[in-house]
């Protein structure tokens, strides 16, 4: 047996202690307290009268001996169960966990659980059932009751036990301090006590439940996360699943930015409505396909609880009402609204793109937090905060339209307030006066208003210096993150094309490289002012492979089914072109005087204003860091 040598867990104030604990009311078994760590409470589950708790509670063996069959949602079904069931590929694996088939055999679903977690591909020295049993006896060993405290990580964390009975509790305790012990890198993990919660459902023992927790903590397969260790982790998992609502559900995203001063706040609960807030019978569905397809799949079912809460409430119905709260009581009671199979239907039929493409946006949001020094225990200021209402000064949008534009930028971004970089009210009607004042900075915001009083403008993800990178050549670059939107009359926003139909465009692999697009068709128009010769209108510049992209939406990690599809920006001293491909959604000439707009196939946009138009006022805002 491999001999592990610990230290007990001590409370802050520096003595080995246990959590105060209050006696139930008369008859009851089990209720609710808090352990305060630091300042900030942790919501634990009280499992005995005394101020210990019974070491042997959880001591005995056998599949299901810390749940509390009464309060199960369904009773065990009979299911004939195929003797090969366990030998099935994972793709086919996949399919049956979607389709809920273990649900219908507790058995089935506890074999499966500790067979897919068996393959879970982990680093080398992971503690096994064994390093349990003896780190455990060390711990608890010849004493009857215990008073260790619960781990640090989970300040501030809630530990709902489903259907545990008295021994599933106190199992769940002794599972999370001997983690504590063995991985002492773990800083926060919200979601833990959940998935250790949900296993001991499933497990013969304490020490299997240890064992297969221990392999998800220590797994270590490409590109793939199964649960966050550090604040900064879960900040980042947090912003990327705001990143994902902001593009595939921009209908309950705008609701929630209208009326939520915080909407930073509402999505850092996405986890706990998973793994703390949907009932038993819905969370280990979710539990399911999570163990098989990784955190993808949690991003897929919290985008679909999203769609489905906007389906179910109105703008009118949210005035005045803390969403955030609302958005839990929505969760909690979700079968009043949506089955769990009809649910994961919705979860399965969101087009994400590729896990890597997703922990490529995860690794950037990471980065952005580590840039502030958001490593510890802090807030994280809004979007919604970064656009101040009293100091916001534009000659063409009002703070209010400022908020709207920026609560559509990706989270990284956001953290920053607007910096005026360029206006032509103050710096002039010249192109090279723009680049000068442009250059540097990484993104930007275009702005327009024209003569006719519209308003429209670009998201543009790559520095201006990038078009010097194509020599003589004028070429295309930025990556698909960019968007083009119109504030007046209307507001609105077109993303790339593939963020709609991330399915049209194929990863490429490693071993290829993506070869230059071909030159469209020049395009010859008449100029605004009806002068008409082709020197008046630009010609669509040659995209042209570019050296350095940003990590997330890339060009060179897709294969696209249309090249002109992916012309995002494009400058030269005769003008900036921004879509291209059938089209220009919009084209500045080298006065910033004239421009023009029309559909183009990179963002599948109608005209975003007048197609031909004259600028009244132009400006560039960037990120103030």
């Amino acid at each position: 047996m491999l001999q592990v040598g610990l230290s007990l867990p001590r409370s802050p104030g520096g003595a080995a202690g246990g959590f105060p604990m209050a006696e139930p009311a008369e008859g009851e078994r089990r209720g609710t307290g808090q352990e305060m760590f630091g300042s900030s409470p942790v919501t634990i589950v009280i499992t005995s009268e005394a101020d210990t708790w019974d070491i042997g509670a959880s001591s005995g063996l056998g599949c299901g001996q810390f749940v509390d069959w009464d309060r199960m949602p369904d009773p065990e079904q009979q299911a004939y169960i195929p003797q090969d069931i366990l030998s099935k590929p994972p793709k086919e694996l996949k399919k049956l966990a979607r389709e809920g088939y273990w649900a219908v055999s507790r058995t089935l679903r506890a074999q499966v659980y500790h067979q897919v977690i068996q393959q879970v591909a982990c680093r080398l020295v992971t503690p096994d059932a064994l390093v349990y049993r003896d780190v455990a006896s060390r711990l608890f060993g010849k004493l009857s009751a215990s008073s260790h405290p619960l781990p640090e990580f989970l300040e501030g964390c809630s530990m709902p036990t489903y259907c545990l009975n008295l021994e599933g509790v106190t199992a769940l305790k002794k599972i999370l301090i001997c983690v504590g012990n063995l991985f002492p890198d773990i800083t926060y993990s919200p979601i833990l006590p959940s998935l250790v919660a949900l296993l001991l459902h499933y497990s013969k023992d304490e020490a299997q439940c240890f064992e297969n927790i221990s392999r998800l903590i220590a797994s270590n397969a490409p590109h793939t996360s199964y649960i966050d260790q550090s604040f900064l982790a879960h900040q980042a998992s947090c912003m990327t699943f705001g990143d994902l609502a902001n593009k595939h559900c921009p209908a309950a995203h705008k609701l929630i930015a209208s009326t939520s001063e915080n909407v930073f706040e509402v999505y850092s609960k996405w986890l706990s409505w998973l793994f703390h807030d949907l009932p038993f019978n819905f969370a280990i569905r979710v539990f399911d396909v999570y163990l098989l397809e990784g955190q993808k799949v949690l991003y897929r079912i919290a985008l679909a609880l999203l769609k489905q809460y906007r389906l179910s409430v109105t703008s009118a119905e949210l005035e005045g009402t803390d969403i955030k709260a609302d958005l839990q009581a929505f969760v909690q009671n979700i079968a009043e609204h949506v089955t769990v199979d009809k649910l994961l239907e919705r979860a399965f039929g969101i087009r994400l793109f590729s896990r890597k493409e997703i922990w490529l946006l995860q690794m950037a949001n990471r980065k952005a937090l580590m840039e502030r020094g958001m490593t510890m225990m802090q807030s994280r200021q809004s979007f919604h905060l970064a656009v101040d209402i009293q100091n916001f000064n534009s000659s063409i949008v009002t703070a209010q339209e400022m908020r709207i534009i920026w609560s559509w930028i990706p989270e990284r971004f956001s953290l920053f307030p607007p910096l005026l970089l360029f206006s032509t009210s103050e710096d002039g009607c010249s192109l090279q006066r723009f680049y000068t004042c442009c250059e540097g900075y990484e993104p930007t915001v275009l702005l327009i208003k024209t003569t006719e009083g519209e308003v429209c403008g670009a998201f543009l993800s790559s520095d201006w210096s990038e078009r010097k990178k194509s020599g003589a050549t004028s070429g295309f670059f930025g990556t698909g993150e960019c968007f083009v939107f119109t504030v007046r009359p209307e507001t609105e926003r077109y993303e790339w094309v593939f963020i709609k139909k991330p399915e049209l465009a194929k990863a490429v692999p490693r071993s290829r490289q993506r070869s230059p697009s071909p030159s469209p068709p020049s395009l010859l128009a008449s100029s605004p002012d009806g002068r008409g010769t082709s020197s008046n209108r630009l010609t669509v510049p040659t995209p042209q492979r570019k050296g350095r992209l940003s990590p997330f939406l890339a060009i060179r990690h897709f294969l696209l089914p249309s090249k002109t599809a992916s012309m995002f920006m494009s400058g030269s001293r005769d003008g900036i072109v921004i879509g291209g491909g059938g089209g220009q959604a919009l084209s500045l000439d080298a006065d910033l005087l004239w421009g023009h707009t029309e559909h183009c196939e990179t963002f599948d946009n109608p005209p975003l204003c007048q197609e031909n138009f004259k600028v009244q006022l132009l400006e560039v805002w960037g990120f103030q860091n």
